[in-house]
């Protein structure tokens, strides 16, 4: 299965948002892609949104869903878009939501790991999420979802590998910084390489985000991938079969001693 992840720079305008991504998805679309993951803050980057946040949600969480539907519908792919929703309080949720080929909404998944590191602290505007992991089905593949941050926790990425999945979905917008194109591409590679699984990144591309999408197969091997911050699409065949190859040589999941349940007994 054809998945492409779009990259791009998203405004504090949902309408000039939503033009970039139907010309990113069309793009998709005409390579035979049949899924194109966004990055985190599509719907809007809350840097460039001026006055209250919540009222900024609240006017604009349903037209972005509504037209996101529009749009897979229209060009016939599913679409995996990160946005803000509502939670009822002054704090929304940093929203994933994923809507098929036909322009169902499938489900959301709410980050779970805010942003309280490097002197930044996510938490103060964004509420955690509280419905926990989720894994879709987009045609032949179980996606798992994650958002930005959430890569840097090996057990969130273990917990929707021990749920089937095989995609991992990660839209972010990973903030520029000493180390940190080296870390994101280190931490993309390990969560594929440790669960023998694939893992597209859709990274937001701005003057204070990394940019570097890709995708990489369950070698942690990049099929496809963006080494700079340009507006682009980038597509790769998806494959279970590639899953089934690597885990027959390569049967970490299988060989674990250490999981779920397991008892740790301290050495004397």
């Amino acid at each position: 299965m054809l998945v492409s992840v779009g990259q791009f720079s998203p405004s504090g305008e949902v309408r000039e948002n939503l033009d970039t991504m139907r010309s990113l998805a069309g793009k998709a679309r005409a390579e035979g892609s049949e899924l194109i993951i966004f990055p985190e803050e599509s719907m809007f980057s809350i840097g460039k949104v001026e006055g209250s946040l919540a009222a900024a949600v609240d006017a604009s969480w349903t037209t972005f869903v509504s037209q996101l539907s529009l749009l897979a519908a229209e060009l016939e792919i599913a679409v995996i878009a990160g946005g803000y929703e509502s939670s009822g309080e002054e704090r929304p949720f940093n929203t994933l939501v994923l809507i098929d080929a036909t322009g169902r909404i499938v489900d959301t998944y709410r980050k779970l790991h805010l942003y309280d590191a490097f002197s930044y602290a996510e938490s103060t505007r964004i509420k955690p999420g509280d419905g926990g992991v989720k894994v879709m089905q987009v045609g032949d593949l179980r996606v798992g979802v994650m958002t930005c941050y959430d890569l840097r926790f090996p057990e969130l990425a273990r917990a929707l590998a021990d749920l089937d999945a095989d995609l991992l979905a990660v839209p972010a917008a990973w903030f520029k910084g000493e180390h940190k194109i080296d870390h994101w591409e280190t931490l993309l590679k390990a969560r594929a390489i440790e669960n023998t699984l694939w893992v597209a990144a859709a990274g937001t591309s701005s003057r204070h985000t990394v940019g570097h999408s890709a995708i990489l197969d369950p070698m942690g091997v990049p099929q496809a991938a963006l080494e700079d911050e340009r507006e682009a699409v980038v597509t790769a065949d998806v494959t279970r079969q590639r899953i089934d190859d690597v885990r027959q040589f390569l049967p970490v999941l299988r060989n674990r001693r250490f999981a779920g349940n397991a008892r740790i007994v301290e050495a004397h």
